[in-house]
């Protein structure tokens, strides 16, 4: 299961990057203020998750799968959202239904949060 976070980890930190260089070089001047900071926040909680997830895989063992579920999902629902949301709406072209999808992702990084809390309560045998 390590090595399957791990993967995600590596993956989604190297997407962040790359987005993240994107958004500040190539569409800097495509975007406006507004659009260039909300591209920027996905990338940012994209990357924050990306380290939360190769520290859980190299620190942490026998985690339930969700956490990892939680977290995957909420990364590309509520940052690949935001990317799309932005850079439709550069093109004139907005595409609205994208718009509800950000706080589901929002919501399954907050159960991967509090899934994790709970692990750690287990672990520490206070429940």
């Amino acid at each position: 299961m390590n090595h399957i976070i791990l993967l995600f980890g590596a993956i989604f930190g190297m997407l962040a990057v790359i987005f993240g260089a994107f958004g500040a070089h190539a569409l800097k001047k495509r975007l406006n203020s507004d659009q260039l900071k909300s591209f920027e926040t996905g990338v940012k909680y994209q990357m924050y998750h990306a380290i939360v997830l190769l520290v859980i895989g190299f620190n942490l063992t026998n985690l339930s799968p969700f956490i990892l579920i939680s977290f995957v999902l909420g990364i590309f629902l509520f940052s690949f959202s935001i990317y799309g949301l932005v850079l439709s709406d550069s093109i004139e072209k907005k595409l609205k239904f994208l718009g509800p999808i950000t706080p589901l992702g929002g919501l399954f990084l907050i159960i991967g949060w509090a899934l994790l809390l709970y692990e750690f309560l287990v672990q520490a045998k206070f429940i």
